[in-house]
């Protein structure tokens, strides 16, 4: 079970989506990945904010949009920081934008939202009460967030200079693709999560730095919205790319990208009835 207990700073740790209607937002999740949906807003508090469960685990949330945001559904990926206050700082030194100054989320935790130099959006997470996804890289978990940007050499610059991540190319099969690596993030999950993750990536041939991977670093172009505004993007694990695509379509959403297969992976890219994008990610190891 990829269960998880704590984050390190500097590594992604929570999804959500911001909906015009969080409720049947919940409603189409619930009945594609299975997720049990909580209400964690108060009573008296305007919007939703619905949280996600697996096996009695957090898994990931819908929530109300702001009334001045664009109302079209889109998922959003926070980021685990010891200061939203200091990081936040960092980030507009380092060419970016502060769109949401860092405030508190009741007793969870604090939180702000960034825009890189290219546009795309990103959250911070300090933890408090609550440390991000309980679960994740199973059937109907998170399993990644990329970065499609049309400005790949200033992605790297910024998000070294923010989060000290580094951009390694691996042979990806047909072509070269970036890999976000947080340097170190390996070695807390051989000790925190997964002693033999080493052992296990080598055993199926992964490239060497896999074990601190946290995401892609993806051209705009390279991508299946080309014509989109930079942004991240959500993968979820799912053991069955083709059934989880054609349960999307009965439940109102829309395949944007059929089944298809990719070096490791059977994917497809799918959006709710809302217009949030995602893919999802059936693993299949090479021979």
């Amino acid at each position: 079970m990829q269960e998880r207990n704590e984050y390190p700073p500097g590594v992604p740790c929570w999804v959500d989506s911001g909906e015009p209607d969080p409720p049947a937002a919940a409603e189409f999740y619930g009945g594609l990945f299975g997720w049990q949906m909580e209400e964690r807003m108060p009573a008296e508090a305007p919007g939703n904010y619905i949280v996600a469960s697996l096996q009695g685990r957090e898994v990931a949330a819908v929530g109300s949009l702001p009334p001045e945001m664009p109302q079209q559904g889109a998922w959003n990926t926070y980021v685990c920081v010891e200061s939203a206050d200091g990081t936040a700082a960092k980030a507009r030194d380092a060419g970016g934008t502060v769109v949401i100054e860092p405030f508190d989320v009741f007793e969870a935790g604090r939180m702000a939202l960034l825009a890189d130099p290219a546009g795309a959006m990103l959250c911070l997470w300090q933890p408090n009460q609550m440390i991000g996804a309980r679960l994740v890289n199973e059937a109907g978990c998170w399993n990644w967030s990329d970065l499609r940007t049309s400005d790949p050499q200033g992605a790297r610059e910024f998000y070294a200079a923010v989060f000290g991540w580094e951009a390694s190319e691996i042979d990806a099969g047909p072509g070269i693709a970036t890999l976000w690596r947080a340097p170190g993030y390996g070695d807390f999950l051989e000790r925190t999560v997964d002693p033999e993750i080493r052992k296990r990536q080598k055993d199926v041939g992964a490239p060497p730095g896999f074990e601190d991977a946290i995401g892609w670093l993806v051209p705009l172009e390279h991508s299946t919205t080309p014509d989109a505004a930079p942004h991240w993007h959500v993968t979820f694990s799912v053991d069955d790319a083709d059934a989880t695509a054609a349960r999307a379509a009965e439940l109102g959403g829309e395949v944007a990208l059929p089944p298809t297969d990719m070096p490791w992976v059977r994917l497809a890219v799918l959006r709710d009835p809302q217009g949030a994008e995602f893919t999802v990610s059936q693993f299949q190891p090479p021979e």
